[in-house]
């Protein structure tokens, strides 16, 4: 497949505080952005791609020549491909309190001179959204289609709702409305890993050990909630990694060697407080609770709406998924659901790239008709 080439990470800083959920306010923002395809003259063709917990503004194409990996989201966007940079100006930022260029707790407090640390405000996902429209507007964009999976999804869902005048299509992948019981007691176990760990200082360890123990479980955790039974039973079943148990308290298993090597790998790439401010972000996530109701929210939305759902995905369930399609049905809202068979549980959105192309780019030819 053909891929958008070299690209380059850009960055932009907003010029005004942002008011925060929390009742604080953010100011010196810089987000870190990037963009494929160019935007036309009506600046109608822009899709923004929200990305999931522990993505970052690199979605599709290489830094360099000698990249060994595209971006995470590379075989969704570029020519020809689900998300068309022959037709559309892509846009994918990384979100507010990440780690990946965008203002977050290991970003330089202009106050004290050093890492915010646990200084930094609590945020939401309703913030991190304000963020992308201040850099929505930025880029002269006019209109835009709103694309996310997992995290992502809800800051899509956020955008019909806040800024529905921007809005013209949003298309949710293995989200939801808001996280269940059962995503919120992950997301806690994994957090309090962290807030465990003796490395953690109360979050001011910039300069010291890095809470990697923590962090790693974290990840460990958050890793069994993306997978299957299924695929983990085809992947690992109940092999040994060495043929034969150790009658000890290592890694037996092959499914341990697994989820110790993800949590070593992400140590190197990911900030513990990030970790916490965007899960607890997504825990808070709950636009039925704020507007009473679904159909509430969705009240001023005119968009069209694409909902694509898993069916071995327990974390972002179908049944959560028909949540947000009844909601909108019932408010007389232009809406297409489709679950996709898959074994790899909430990591499907990352992984069947063919299966999502196929839907996406009949919606979007279906798209271009309804707003001619």
């Amino acid at each position: 497949m053909e891929s958008v080439g070299i690209v380059q990470t850009e960055y932009f800083k907003l010029d005004k505080p942002i008011e925060l959920e929390c009742s604080k306010s953010l100011s010196d923002i810089q987000v870190a952005y990037e963009t494929y395809g160019k935007l036309n003259e009506k600046g109608d063709n822009a899709i923004l791609i929200c990305h999931a917990l522990t993505a970052d503004a690199h979605a599709a194409g290489y830094h360099t020549n000698e990249d060994k990996k595209p971006g995470w989201w590379d075989t969704m966007i570029g020519p020809n491909k689900a998300f068309d940079t022959n037709k559309f100006f892509v846009i994918c930022s990384n979100v507010l309190g990440g780690c990946m260029g965008t203002t977050g707790p290991c970003s330089i407090n202009p106050k004290t001179n050093k890492p915010y640390g646990h200084d930094f405000p609590v945020i939401t996902v309703e913030d991190m959204v304000k963020v992308e429209y201040e850099l929505i507007k930025h880029l002269n964009v006019k209109k835009l289609i709103a694309v996310g999976g997992s995290m992502g999804g809800m800051q899509a869902i956020e955008w019909s709702i806040r800024y529905s005048k921007y809005v013209k299509t949003v298309i949710i992948i293995a989200a939801a409305a808001r996280l269940s019981a059962q995503g919120i007691a992950f997301n806690a176990v994994g957090r309090n890993a962290i807030l465990s760990d003796p490395d953690f200082n109360n979050g001011d360890y910039y300069d010291k050990k890095h809470p990697e123990s923590g962090l790693s479980i974290a990840r460990m955790v958050g890793h069994i909630t993306y997978l299957s039974e299924t695929s983990m039973h085809k992947k690992f079943g109940r092999n040994f990694k060495l043929d034969k148990p150790n009658f000890d308290f290592g890694v037996d298993f092959q499914v341990e060697s697994y989820l110790e090597h993800q949590g070593r790998i992400f140590v190197d790439r990911f900030d513990a407080n990030s970790y916490l401010y965007i899960t607890k972000a997504v825990d808070y996530y709950d636009p039925i609770n704020k507007y009473g109701s679904l159909e509430n929210a969705f009240s001023d939305t005119n968009a069209r709406f694409l909902v694509i759902s898993f069916d071995t995905d327990w974390l972002f369930s179908t049944k959560m998924a028909k949540e947000i399609v009844n909601a909108l049905i019932k408010k007389n809202k232009n809406v297409s659901f489709i679950e996709l068979s898959s074994p790899c549980g909430h990591d499907a959105f990352l992984i069947e790239y063919e299966k999502q192309t196929q839907v996406i780019k009949s919606f979007l030819k279906e798209d271009e008709k309804y707003y001619e």
